[in-house]
């Protein structure tokens, strides 16, 4: 059985790092080991932003340099847009050292404030951020590449809480019947991009070099039958509700951690304001590549 018992990794080296990631451990910081929003900063974050523009995530994508779909005062979207972008490069900077395996042809994802208590806020099973998952999908189309995400809880004083049923790989051996999902009602688990696909790849990609934001559009097999995962985690009842290998993970205020998260099962079950930055990391870069998703689906799909 997984346990997720935390260790701190601020000395280790790339290596145990980057292996303890593919591992699908937790990489954890008793304290975030890179600069922070000053006090003020984290104080406006917390409770300067007006009571209705307290959404589940205020992201800042660093493509269009902006954040989409964020109506504010303007000294309000000013300000908390340089807080985020100054957070993703210091976090750029900490990975490009403490991950430089990860780094060749990265793409740099958002870096959002989540600012809404996670626990009873009563949404649907697929939306819910309370019952543990695995993620896809970041961004449109990974065509297998890793969701790595730095998480720091910048709550003064309450522990953001996880739960877990343990990894990708684990759960997949476990439970045959999540292969069924997967499969989407096909013999075989698909993960390779048919002529249909690629051309609808070529057109999304054409338009993004207009408009960036227009990737999230595009879509692969691979990345459809992770979503299928996905949503079978959270609305089978038999999966959802079971307490098989689950383990609650405690992190402290102003801790950090860093997991490729379509490789870990989680789920939020406490917390509240939290800096969450997503880099994809290319397969090739994969130190382990049977262990990465992608390979494991790949021996199904064969």
């Amino acid at each position: 059985m997984e346990r997720y018992a935390l260790r701190d990794f601020t000395k280790a080296s790339p290596a145990e790092t980057e292996d303890a990631m593919e591992r699908a451990e937790v990489v954890f910081y008793d304290r975030c080991p890179l600069e922070l929003p000053n006090a003020a900063d984290l104080e406006f974050m917390r409770t300067g932003l007006p009571r209705e523009l307290q959404v589940k995530n205020i992201s800042y994508h660093p493509e269009s340099d902006s954040i989409p779909r964020f109506e504010a005062a303007p000294e309000v979207a000013q300000r908390i847009e340089r807080i985020l972008r100054a957070h993703g490069q210091r976090v750029e900077a900490f990975l490009r050292a403490s991950c430089p395996d990860f780094v060749p042809n990265w793409t740099l994802g958002t870096t959002s404030f989540r600012s809404i208590e996670e626990h009873g806020r009563k949404l649907k099973p697929r939306s819910s951020n309370e019952l543990v998952h695995i993620d896809a999908g970041a961004y449109g189309a990974t065509n297998g590449a890793r969701i790595l995400r730095f998480f720091v809880n910048i709550h003064p004083d309450r522990n953001r809480v996880w739960g877990t049923k343990g990894s990708f790989n684990a759960i997949m051996g476990r439970h045959p019947e999540i292969w069924t999902a997967a499969r989407g009602g096909k013999p075989r688990v698909t993960i390779d991009k048919s002529p249909v696909d690629a051309l609808y790849s070529g057109l999304v990609s054409a338009v993004g070099k207009l408009y960036p934001l227009a990737r999230v559009l595009d879509s692969s097999p691979y990345d459809r039958s992770m979503r299928r995962i996905h949503n079978f985690m959270k609305e089978n009842p038999e999966f959802r509700d079971s307490r098989e290998n689950y383990q609650e993970i405690h992190f402290p205020p102003l801790s950090a951690w860093m997991v490729f998260t379509d490789g870990i099962s989680h789920s939020v079950l406490t917390g509240q304001y939290a800096l969450v930055t997503t880099v994809l990391v290319p397969l090739a870069n994969c130190r382990t590549p049977a262990l990465t998703p992608y390979h494991v689906l790949a021996r199904s799909a064969a």
